[in-house]
């Protein structure tokens, strides 16, 4: 799997979203999960992915397979409700982001 992070990489992501959303920040914690999916994508495939993209754009991509772009799809959506919409995050939205990520980091998922 080409832009799939690394189980490391994704383990120390999710201790580190984990301890934001103990703390609270769901919002900080779902949009450092949007934010790491975009440059873990961006790392392994440079050129790709525009500064001005939206996350939208980004989903619909032909680099994402239909398993990463619903996980991905979900993690942004999430994030614009919260950033542009205002919705306050809670502990659910944050778990089911994380789940989401997990689906997206999943090597087998970046199988065509």
């Amino acid at each position: 799997p080409l832009y799939a992070p690394t189980s490391e990489e994704a383990r120390i992501l999710l201790e580190t979203v984990d301890a934001l959303a103990a703390d609270g920040r769901y919002e900080e914690a779902v949009h450092t999960l949007l934010f790491r999916s975009i440059q873990d994508i961006d790392l392994k495939r440079p050129n790709v992915i525009r500064r001005s993209l939206t996350s939208r754009e980004i989903a619909a991509l032909d680099i994402l397979t239909p398993a990463t772009r619903d996980a991905f799809s979900l993690i942004g959506r999430v994030v614009e409700a919260s950033y542009f919409g205002g919705q306050p995050l809670g502990r659910s939205d944050y778990e089911t982001c994380r789940e989401a990520y997990v689906q997206f980091a999943v090597p087998k998922a970046w199988e065509s």
